[in-house]
């Protein structure tokens, strides 16, 4: 059972690569440590419930709108900062509101991804390291034997194997959590930012007086078929022949 003693253990047999790993190890954990904060700071996005208040807003009730900027601008939560920026926008065309959520959205994926990328390094590095660690102590363990005198004793060999390998073990432990954790948190961002992507392009199409509010779009396809009031006539959405 792996507890602290093991991890000791391999710690004080790393020899001379006992500085690059463990300072990849202690890397890797600041940046795991910083990314759970971050994500725990931005995971909800309140997607439903700002999306429904942006469509109880009159967009020709300017006074209405910047005092709803006023209200949200500073707040933490990134939707409710795009949104702010749409409506702080709004007198542009649909085309330029366009290309300010995307250049906005390019900085907030940078801040998402942040140290995303050094975590898949240290993951594609340290096993390497350690690889390095124990071809060196395999090195120095034949030159030892070759200098030996009579027979070796198989413990010794052992013994010998077990430090050159302790290397790639802390390479591994390394290397495990750090990609790991790195695919995690890109899925998460994706996620996080696909939703937000979604509500801003709704809300862009809600400004240029396009509305996807869905209760409204059920209501209008239930009266899109209401009976024809001529009965000579016949209905236009009822298909010929139908009885």
């Amino acid at each position: 059972m792996l507890d602290l003693q093991f991890f000791s253990s391999i710690h004080a047999q790393l020899g001379i690569m006992t500085w690059p790993l463990t300072l990849l190890s202690a890397l890797t954990l600041m940046l795991i440590v910083e990314r759970l904060l971050f994500m725990a700071l931005n995971t909800k996005t309140h997607s439903k419930s700002l999306q429904k208040q942006i469509y109880t807003l009159s967009l020709t009730n300017d006074e209405e709108l910047d005092r709803y900027v006023e209200i949200h601008q500073h707040e933490k939560s990134t939707l409710s900062q795009g949104l702010c920026m749409l409506i702080s926008h709004r007198q542009f065309t649909k085309t330029l509101r366009e290309e300010a959520v995307s250049i906005w959205l390019q900085k907030k994926r940078r801040q998402f991804t942040s140290g995303l990328k050094l975590l898949n390094i240290i993951g594609v590095l340290s096993p390497l390291i350690g690889l390095l660690g124990t071809v060196l102590g395999l090195i120095e363990m034949f030159k030892g034997l070759s200098a030996t005198q009579g027979g070796i004793s198989p413990a010794e060999l052992a013994d010998g194997l077990g430090l050159a390998m302790s290397t790639t073990a802390a390479g591994l432990l390394i290397a495990l959590p750090a990609i790991a954790s790195s695919q995690v948190f890109t899925l998460w961002a994706d996620r996080t930012l696909t939703k937000i992507e979604y509500v801003l392009n709704h809300f862009n199409l809600h400004l240029a007086g396009v509305s996807f509010d869905e209760s409204e779009m059920c209501r209008a396809k239930t009266t899109q078929c209401a009976p024809c009031a001529n009965p000579v006539v016949p209905c236009p959405n009822v298909q010929d022949g139908a009885a």
